[in-house]
């Protein structure tokens, strides 16, 4: 049974936005950056959800969804530190390593993915199979009142009176 691109595609996305805050921190402050504050954190934060949104809902090739998370987080991080300027080799080698890293773990997470999911697809159809049911035969009508379509049909007013015990 196939596995559901779809599925994949949507973790993709999950495993893209993840990573990308998680290591943009991560190499800034392996190359001499300071710690991000909370609110920039949660910039970084949304930046990591648009590049999720954009794994998600494009086919651009993961490596470049994270090079710009990479450098959007770096210039997100630079103006925060105060000290924007043209990265110093050190960072630059900081954030590519982060990049094969990110694309080594989104790859591998994907494939990790597709195994999971092949699994379950064998799994789950012998889990949840229909049980066999015995259907008992249809009853036939046998009394029908002898009555036409409109009376039937007459709406708020039936024929049937109070209880007995209020006459």
């Amino acid at each position: 049974m196939a596995v559901d691109v779809e599925t994949v595609r949507r973790m993709r996305a999950v495993f893209v936005c993840g990573i990308s805050a998680t290591l943009s921190v991560a190499a800034h402050a392996v190359a001499g950056g300071a710690v991000p504050h909370q609110d920039v954190l949660v910039f970084l934060a949304g930046l990591a959800v648009a590049s999720g949104m954009l794994a998600a809902e494009t086919r651009l090739p993961v490596p470049l969804l994270l090079v710009l998370g990479q450098v959007a987080g770096h210039l997100v991080l630079g103006l925060h530190d105060g000290h924007l300027h043209t990265p110093r080799p050190e960072m630059l080698v900081a954030h590519a390593a982060a990049v094969a890293v990110a694309a080594l773990l989104v790859h591998g997470a994907e494939k990790g993915c597709e195994v999971a999911l092949a699994a379950l697809c064998r799994i789950l159809p012998e889990l949840f199979r229909a049980l066999p049911v015995a259907a008992a035969e249809s009853t036939r009508i046998t009394h029908r009142p002898r009555v036409g379509p409109g009376i039937r049909h007459v709406g708020g007013v039936g024929s049937r009176g109070p209880p007995a015990v209020l006459r």
